[in-house]
């Protein structure tokens, strides 16, 4: 049971991949967004075994859905086509996934190289896989409430 998660973003998008128990994650690559990025992770998926995918949802801070929640809802459509709808994407509050990200690497307030902020996004979907296993494991985690199985 392989679980990817994926911090997405407008610019890049950091994927991070479960253990084969589904305890912990692990930073993965980052992708440039493109045109082709689905289908470059739909190939992922399919090379990694991948079970079930958790896609960091970005709510506002009073936990509404703005335009940036939107474009992820969008990005997951696109992403369930890709994958010909055989794997699951499953949604989880990232509120602050990225200043966290940015705060375990001593990166906070401080201006990024590109390599450093490939780096967040992956320590940022890191975040988001890590509290979607937690939550799986029976712990505490931000994951959302009644929200619609994207398969």
């Amino acid at each position: 049971m392989r679980i990817l998660g994926i911090d997405h973003g407008t610019v890049r998008i950091g994927l991070a991949l479960s253990d084969e128990l589904g305890l912990a994650a692990h930073p993965l690559k980052t992708l440039d967004t493109s045109p082709t990025v689905e289908q470059e992770i739909a190939e992922i998926v399919r090379q990694k075994r991948v079970t079930t995918i958790v896609l960091g949802l970005p709510l506002r801070m009073d936990g509404h859905r703005g335009e940036a929640a939107t474009r992820v809802e969008a990005f997951a459509d696109r992403l369930n086509k890709a994958l010909r709808h055989e794997v699951p994407v499953k949604f989880v509050d990232e509120r602050l996934s990225s200043v966290a990200a940015e705060r375990s690497l001593g990166l906070e307030g401080k201006q990024k190289t590109k390599e450093q902020k490939k780096l967040v996004d992956q320590v940022a979907a890191v975040a988001i896989l890590q509290d979607y296993l937690n939550t799986q494991a029976g712990g505490e985690a931000w994951l959302l409430p009644d929200e619609p199985d994207y398969r």
